[in-house]
């Protein structure tokens, strides 16, 4: 049988970098065996702390809102419609600029896991 979830019967749950998580698809719940889905939220004003993956690289696509998006040395706006790429090792965080939820997906290859998350520093 296929792996197959419902947003809707999922739990969010808070990250290491303090993104309200919801996993669409991971391995540990689901039976994938390569790779996690997840519908992030960050609240208006909020951002996450900036962290690295020492072996994930992930894929953010934004669904909804406005924000900033740090990675490395350089910082650039993103909003709905908008899809990047974050490699591994790399320092990042995102910031909600909006008035809305910033809503988009995080596909993490392999996927999501606390211990490959590591804080560089808190936000505020």
């Amino acid at each position: 049988m296929p792996s197959f979830t419902k947003l809707k019967n999922l739990q969010h749950y808070i990250t290491r970098d303090n993104s309200s998580i919801c996993e669409l698809m991971h391995p540990e719940q689901h039976g994938n065996s390569k790779q996690s889905l997840a519908q992030a939220i960050v609240s208006p004003g909020q951002e996450t702390h900036l962290h690295y993956h020492a072996t994930t690289e992930e894929l953010y696509h934004i669904l909804q809102g406005n924000g900033l998006m740090t990675i490395g040395e350089e910082a650039f706006t993103v909003e709905s419609g908008d899809t990047l790429c974050i490699p591994p090792n790399s320092q990042h965080k995102i910031k909600n600029t909006g008035d809305t939820d910033l809503v988009f997906l995080c596909c993490c290859s392999p996927a999501y896991s606390h211990a490959d998350t590591f804080i560089v520093s808190d936000s505020k």
